[in-house]
This record gives C-alpha cells, structure tokens and sequence, in this order.
C-alpha cells in the first residue's frame, strides 16, 4: 500500500465543485422510472429517452439506471425483454455485458495489488511465465507472407495488461493480426477455448495503446495468484459483498427466464431478434468478457467505485487504490477509434461516446468535459451488445445503460447513450436550480 500512496500523492488533485454539487444532488429525489406493466408515475426527462427509444423502434428495449453518492436516484425500463415471447422488459433483467467484465477483473487484480501478491510494474512472466516467452509480431509491407517474430524490446508488465498498452490486440480490430491468425499460426478466439491466448503481441509494450486481450491474460492472473477460478473468486471477493446476486458467467436455470435477447440489424436497417439459445457452460473464465449482469447490480459495482472502493459498509478497494485507477496510464499516449473487421459486430470505426482520449487502470478516461455531459476525469466502458456505463468522481455520479443488439456502436443505441447522459445532467442542473431558489 505504501507504493500505491505514494503514486496516488503524484496525481492527486482537488475537485473545487464538490461541495457545490452535494448540495445540488441531494436535492434530486428518487424517482420509479418507467416501467411497461401497471400504472405509469409521472414522466421526466430520463423516462423520455427511453420511452422515445422504444417508440421510435431505435431499440427494442432498454434499462437504466443513475446513481449519486447518497443512494439510486433512477431506475427504468421500457420496451421488451423478449419481443417474440411480449415479456416486458423489468429493473432485473439479465444482459450479457461482454467487456463490461474488464473493470470487474481489474478491480480483482488491484485487490492482489493491495494484498501484496501482485505489482504493477513486475514483468507479468513472473506470474504466468507464458507472457515471458511472448514474441512481437512484425509484418513488413503488409505481407503476412513475411511475417516475422521477434522478442519484444521491454516485458509486459501488469500496469502494461491493465491500461491495454501490453501490444496485445484483438484479431477482428487489427488486419495483420486477423491475416496471421487465418494463416492457423494460432487459434482463432471464435473458437472458443484458451487457444486465442497465444497470440503475438503487435508492438513493443508500452509504446503504443490498442485495445485486445490484455484482460484475458488479467483474468488468468487472478487464478494463479489467488488459486481460485475467476468465477469462485469474483464470487467471494466482489459480488457477494456488494450484493450482486444476479451477475454471473453462468446463469442459473431458475434466473434464465430474465436474459434479454439479441437483435441484430441487417443490411435493409431492419432489426431481427436472435431466437433464445440454452445456455451453454462457459468452457473459461475469460477476464475480458463473458459476464451476465442486470443494470441494478452493475451499478452497486460503479457506486463502490464513486464511494472510493466502499458501498454502504462494505469495502472492496482502498481509497488510494481507486484514485490511482482513475488516473491516466498511458502518458502522451491516446485511444484510437476501432477499425472493425467484422462490421455486423461492431461498427467500423467508432468510438465510445464520451470524449474518451486516455486510460487508467481498467477504465477510459475523459480528459475534457462532455458538452451537457459528464465533467473531465469520468471513468467508462462498454460492453459489445451496447451496454454502458460512466462514473463522474466530481459531479458524484455514475450511470448504467443497458440495451442488447449488435453491431456495438449502432447508429440507434448510440444515440439513445447520448440522449440520455444529457438527460442525466440536465436532471441534475434541473435539481440544482430548485435548490439555490
């Protein structure tokens, strides 16, 4: 702990607005949201967002919900669940949240931080030696037929595997990688299993930042080090804690009646649903996604992160160690838009909404506020099937919206995230207003 604080007094600084805005939020009163069963409360600017979303058929359906330093302050739903059933969507519906899985791993291995198991700056090898032995990959003019390897320049250390600057990527966000897996060099992620892990890194660690499977190989750290599965150790470490007791890798037979299902648009612009599938077990734990979570429980994981690592009287993270993940990681260094391979999973390139330009340690970071949005030094991600969520330390808030179709980043979800986070704002300026009359 003592390294932690000392890098925490390195970035430290005061958030003048704080005192002003406790007031403001306060004054914002705990509203049901809407709901598509029973009698409908009254309506405000969040509600319409949603309700819109769905009238206007830009989302079959959609949950969200906001939180600030004293408790909820909103939670909805609108649309369906599950259109070919007509099951409406509910305030505990199950979302596959895909890569909003990363902040959960990286909040498991900041524990082995705090514990003294793990260190940021230790070459990775030293826990799983395979990352000891992992090579870069090298492709002269674009021609995988030259492709070389070679040994990286410095190690991949567990701050390089926490702020994705490992050189690790992802096949279908990066050509040279996508070519070099089709040659059968090494296996494909689509086919399931640990196989993908092998894969070259793209660049000397450090040197530049590429989103990809850094967090996998995180997820794999805390098995080793704490000699639990993933799933047994988020189980004991994060969930039970906070009371998440809808979030899992595997969703029980009695809770699979609430899982969304998927929509994908086609070609025409038209929406099709994905016909329900069994669950099938997860063949691994991956760190990097797999998670199933409702909006209510991803957001008591956001609230322990805007309480500083405690939810109630429950602490998962020291305070120092949550301040040092909020801060920027990667130097000079910035994100880059997402260049997609596979267009009917992810739009070709996009970025999360939100001004996201650097990265802490398991989260993006807005260096520069949000236009009737959240203030510069928030915390967010997202999951593939438009699922998101932000943390804003000054305005001492965190949202969570959830929809469940592909490809991430569609033109329809997009706007329904940026609807709303104006509409979140807006409620709280609104509130702020009535409390200085």
């Amino acid at each position: 702990m003592e390294v932690l604080a000392k890098e925490t007094q390195l970035f430290r600084r005061d958030c003048v607005l704080q005192g002003f805005l406790i007031a403001a939020l306060t004054a914002w009163t705990l509203v049901t949201g809407c709901t598509d069963s029973g009698t409908k409360p009254p309506t405000n600017q969040i509600d319409n967002v949603l309700r819109d979303a769905v009238e206007q058929k830009k989302v079959p359906g959609v949950v969200a919900m906001v939180a600030t330093a004293d408790g909820i302050v909103y939670q909805g739903a609108a649309g369906k669940q599950d259109v070919r059933g007509n099951i409406p969507m509910t305030n505990d519906s199950i979302f596959r949240i895909a890569s909003m899985t990363k902040p959960v791993t990286s909040v498991a291995v900041m524990q082995l931080v705090e514990r003294g198991q793990v260190k940021l700056d230790e070459p990775a090898g030293t826990y799983l030696p395979e990352l000891s032995r992992v090579q870069v990959l090298e492709v002269p003019d674009a021609k995988i037929g030259k492709a070389k390897l070679r040994p990286p320049k410095t190690p991949i250390t567990v701050r390089h595997l926490l702020s994705h600057t490992s050189g690790f990527g992802y096949e279908f966000f990066n050509l040279q990688l996508h070519d070099y897996v089709a040659t059968g060099a090494v296996p494909s992620i689509s086919q399931g299993g640990t196989g993908f892990l092998k894969a070259p890194i793209l660049f000397d660690p450090g040197s530049r930042w590429e989103y990809g499977i850094s967090t996998d190989w995180l997820g794999k750290l805390v098995e080793v080090v704490s000699g639990q599965s993933l799933e047994d150790y988020f189980r004991q470490h994060i969930f039970e804690p906070l009371g998440m007791a809808d979030t899992f890798f595997n969703v029980p037979a009695d809770k699979q009646g609430r899982l969304v299902t998927v929509h994908q648009r086609k070609d025409d612009g038209s929406l099709v649903e994905t016909p329900p599938q069994p669950m099938k077990p997860a063949q691994f734990f991956s760190g990097g996604g797999g998670l199933h979570s409702t909006a209510g429980d991803y957001l008591k994981f956001t609230r322990m992160l805007l309480g500083g690592g405690q939810l109630g009287r429950t602490r998962i993270l020291q305070s120092e160690t949550v301040t040092l993940m909020e801060q920027n990681q990667i130097g000079d260094l910035t994100l880059r838009d997402i260049r997609s391979l596979a267009p009917q999973i992810v739009k070709d390139a996009v970025r999360i909404p939100g001004l996201l330009d650097k990265f802490g340690l398991g989260f993006a970071i807005n260096t520069r506020p949000v236009d009737r949005g959240r203030t510069a030094g928030s915390l967010a991600w997202a999951g593939l099937y438009n699922t998101f969520f932000w943390i804003d330390p000054v305005r001492k808030t965190c949202s969570v919206i959830m929809m469940q179709m592909l490809p991430f980043m569609d033109d329809a979800p997009k706007a329904v995230l940026e609807e709303f986070e104006s509409a979140v704002y807006a409620s709280l300026a609104g509130s702020s207003h009535r409390q200085t009359k």
